[in-house]
């Protein structure tokens, strides 16, 4: 692992306490999990016994849970990121496998440079 991207592992692992502190303040089951070459998440439970991971995404600054519009919310507010998944647990997870975030960043650029 290179410098960088120790010091990209432990942002992530910071926000992502931060965010376990605040989701345990207002009631959620929720774990912190890392692996050994995985980058961390946080394993949240949700209404119906349902785990979800929720990852931080350090090049848009999101917490997500799927790749949905509505499962990501920005880390730079976490009291508000907490109250958001807050929500989402006790509505539930969108039915069906968790869906991960891919971007192609090119593609976004040639967009916006349209």
């Amino acid at each position: 692992m290179t410098k960088i991207q120790e010091q990209q592992r432990a942002y992530q692992l910071t926000l992502l306490g931060r965010l376990r502190d605040e989701l345990v303040e207002r009631g959620v089951i929720v774990v912190l999990a890392a692996g050994e070459e995985e980058r961390p998440w946080l394993d949240v439970t949700d209404a119906d016994d349902r785990v979800r991971k929720v990852f931080v995404h350090l090049a848009f600054l999101w917490f997500y849970w799927g790749d949905q519009a509505d499962e990501r919310v920005s880390c730079t507010d976490i009291g508000y990121a907490a109250d958001r998944i807050r929500e989402a647990a006790l509505a539930g997870w969108h039915p069906g496998e968790q869906g991960e975030l891919s971007f192609n960043l090119g593609n976004a650029a040639r967009a916006y440079l349209s």
